[in-house]
């Protein structure tokens, strides 16, 4: 009756036994094997059997590409405190898993010291403005010293980024005013520009204006004094001389205008001297000049025919003069 039993309770403790030496390891993993406490053996992905109770799996470890994300803060060497975020994309080397599982306990520490190390060596030498432009030299250091250290413990880094540059609020502060000067420098630049240019374009149209008009004034006294010499033309036909002629031009202008004024019957103009002897006046005062002129002229002509004639006389006893001493 034991026996029956006993039987069963072998079968099932022997069944037990057997399927705990049976494991499996999943993809993009290594399961390290010990025996008696000790290294044994490296099991990549499949089905695997281990001898129950002597071999025991100390641990599995991934070998797929993790990322570690560090935040550093640091001083620029213009004294501005800014935090660094760096991306580390590291994996475990598949032929050094016995390095990766044994030589370090905590790679994420590892690297964090390291990166740590690294950037506060680099950044301190740099200027705010350096650290945004030379990010990428940044991450190649912190890829470099990372790789020298890390490949003694079996883990290779990928990559290494420089995800975010965050300075202090009151350093982006200023920054951003720095940014908001500098444009409305460019705009008050483009404003004073267009003005200089508007300024020019009217400077340039008036005076083209002023050409035009003068060129038409020119134009019109011109006209005006055409028109004139063919009136005295005409008078001196009818056997007035020119003198006689241009008073009575004036005079008839005179007229004309006060005739244009009074034409007019919302004009406030006031023509002075405006009275009957006004057309006298002028006539008289003009004849007057002219006469006067005339007088000038004729004394001018006579004073130049004495000076000729002094003048030949002069010449000639120079030339007589001359010949005697000859």
């Amino acid at each position: 009756m034991i026996g029956y039993v006993l039987i069963p309770l072998i079968i099932v403790f022997a069944l037990v036994i057997v399927f705990s030496g049976i494991f499996t390891v999943r993809q993009q993993k290594s399961a390290v094997v010990e025996r008696f406490g000790k290294f044994h053996s490296i099991r990549n992905s499949g089905l695997h059997f281990k001898v129950p109770i002597i071999d025991q799996i100390a641990g599995r470890i991934s070998l797929k590409v993790q990322q570690l994300d560090v935040l550093v803060e640091t001083k620029t060497k213009d004294d501005v405190f800014v935090k660094l975020k760096i991306s580390v994309q590291f994996q475990v080397i598949k032929a050094n898993v016995y390095d990766a599982f044994y030589k370090l306990e905590n790679p994420n520490d590892q690297i964090t010291s390291y990166v740590f190390d690294v950037v506060r060596a680099e950044v301190p030498k740099m200027k705010l403005d350096d650290v945004f432009e030379r990010k990428d030299d940044i991450a190649i250091a912190v890829k470099r010293e990372l790789n020298q250290a890390m490949s003694d413990y079996g883990y290779d880094i990928i990559k290494t980024l420089v995800t975010d540059i965050d300075p202090d609020a009151q350093v982006k502060s200023a920054m951003n005013r720095i940014n908001a000067a500098e444009r409305e420098k460019v705009a008050a630049e483009y404003i004073a520009e267009a003005e200089r240019i508007k300024i020019v374009a009217k400077a340039r149209a008036e005076a083209e204006s002023k050409r035009l008009q003068g060129q038409g004034i020119a134009d019109q006294r011109r006209e005006i004094a055409r028109g004139l010499e063919e009136s005295v033309d005409v008078l001196n036909k009818v056997g007035i001389n020119s003198q006689e002629a241009s008073a009575l031009i004036v005079v008839t202008q005179h007229y004309d205008t006060l005739q244009a004024i009074g034409e007019e019957t919302n004009t406030n103009l006031i023509l002075l001297p405006n009275s009957p002897q006004a057309g006298s006046d002028m006539l008289n005062n003009m004849i007057a000049s002219f006469s006067a002129s005339n007088q000038i002229g004729e004394a001018m002509k006579e004073k130049n025919i004495r000076d000729g004639i002094v003048n030949v006389k002069e010449q000639k006893r120079a030339k007589e003069s001359g010949e005697e001493k000859e």
